[in-house]
């Protein structure tokens, strides 16, 4: 049987949809850092999922063997029909999207493709289907420079390069489906989100890498010449960028309890997810070199093109609304288990993570 094509109870339904639990959830991107802990998340507390991952940076070994997955990218409408034919899709959480803002500054193009054009059919896909609503994973990079900190989820939305536009422009077209289909959304605005899963076997591995906290890892772990710092000439206290870190778990709490709100009817909205604390990068690196009780060279670098001086976020409206509780929002707890993972997995996932 083709199941290919056609809106939902359009076609008969497969023996095995029968059978199936009452829903699941589509996860796009899960083979991915964030995407990969959030799914972990929700598998651990008996939700059924399918994953979505064209597998052009994320790892197939991040998602547990026994879930559903399917390699295809966002844009592919057909294999989106499969899966909503096959599947009793609930909902989605939206994860796939390029996300380095240097690399967006030098090649927009690339950004706008990826980030925004391939999310046309997929949203179409979405309308057509009748799934009620997106969670997306969108970031503090909407901001741009801040007017104030903490910055709130109505502060002005100012994107300061092309990888903060591709997602206002992704919540935007979200606005648009919910004002002309019902498609509800909420939109989580992380800032800088780092650490590993507390119980082992998932962690950040990007290729290349161009975050602090993995970078700085393996910086102390490896020995290397020199860890490059962007710039020390901003206007903060010791010249480098602050940002408000945020661990992964905790995170991921935060898309549990937001998919739950979904489910229950709760109207669109955004969220910031963020530790309300800033920690700029010299203080980053001295906290590590503490953990790793190793010294880490640094060498000074021009600052990158569309990096805000300070990011921090004010999580009031998620804390107040959903009950989120942050566990592991110390800097210290969460450069520990981001060490840990890079200590125990120095080639990120060689090994299979079929078992985890």
């Amino acid at each position: 049987m083709d199941l290919r094509g056609g809106e939902r109870g359009k076609k008969s339904e497969p023996e095995q949809f029968l059978k199936m639990p009452a829903n699941y959830y589509l996860f796009t991107g899960a083979a991915g850092y964030v995407g990969s802990h959030v799914l972990r998340f929700f598998i651990e507390r008996g939700e059924h999922c399918v994953v979505l991952d064209n597998l052009s940076k994320g790892h197939r070994e991040a998602v547990p063997e026994k879930t559903p997955f399917f390699q295809a990218d966002i844009s592919d409408t057909d294999q989106l029909a499969h899966i909503f034919n096959t599947y009793p899709v609930s909902g989605i959480l939206h994860f796939a999207g390029y996300i380095e803002v240097g690399e967006s500054v030098k090649d927009p193009g690339k950004y706008f493709e990826n980030n925004v054009s391939r999310a046309v059919p997929f949203l179409e896909a979405v309308r057509k289907f009748q799934i009620p609503w997106v969670l997306f994973s969108s970031s503090a990079a909407v901001y741009g420079e801040p007017e104030k900190i903490p910055i709130l989820e109505n502060d002005s939305l100012k994107p300061t390069s092309p990888y903060g536009l591709t997602k206002l422009m992704m919540e935007n077209m979200l606005q648009v489906y919910e004002k002309s289909f019902g498609i509800r959304s909420v939109c989580l605005r992380y800032f800088n989100a780092a650490g590993a899963c507390p119980s082992g076997g998932l962690g950040e591995s990007h290729t290349p890498e161009s975050h602090l906290i993995p970078r700085a890892c393996k910086a102390a772990i490896n020995g290397v010449p020199f860890l490059s710092i962007y710039g020390t000439d901003y206007q903060t206290p010791d010249g480098t960028c602050i940002r408000d870190y945020v661990h992964i778990w905790d995170l991921a709490e935060a898309h549990y309890l937001s998919a739950k709100a979904l489910d229950r009817g709760m109207n669109s909205t955004v969220y910031n997810i963020g530790s309300e604390k800033g920690y700029s990068v010299k203080e980053v690196l001295k906290t590590l070199e503490v953990i790793s009780n190793r010294k880490i060279p640094i060498q000074i670098e021009e600052r990158r093109a569309g990096d805000p001086a300070v990011l921090v976020a004010s999580s009031k409206r998620i804390r107040q609304e959903l009950g989120w509780d942050p566990k592991y929002q110390s800097l210290e707890k969460i450069l520990v288990s981001a060490y840990q993972w890079h200590e125990t997995h120095p080639d990120g996932f060689a090994k299979s993570l079929k078992n985890h």
